[in-house]
């Protein structure tokens, strides 16, 4: 994987409260995920916008972003892609 990539936040728990506008599985706003979809999007900007979702994670949704992003980062693939593959075997 180029070392140079930071990997999307994104863990495949696509639903945004409607309150916050906030995903509950990733913690980023449709800005956000705009941003990290622009291809001119810094890595200064995404580490930035890492540590701003991640504190707007609180309990047990940032215990399981950080293990599922963690995940993604070293397999190529969230916890929960992982157990919907393994269900269909």
């Amino acid at each position: 994987m180029n070392e140079n990539l930071i990997v999307s936040p994104c863990i495949s728990i696509c639903k945004s409260d409607p309150v916050s506008g906030y995903c509950y599985g990733c913690g980023r706003s449709d800005s956000d995920k705009v941003e990290w979809n622009n291809p001119d999007t810094s890595n200064n900007w995404k580490e930035e916008n890492l540590n701003t979702i991640r504190n707007r994670l609180s309990g047990w949704q940032q215990i399981a972003f950080d293990k599922s992003y963690e995940n993604k980062k070293k397999f190529g693939v969230t916890l929960f892609k992982k157990r919907l593959l393994e269900s269909k075997k």
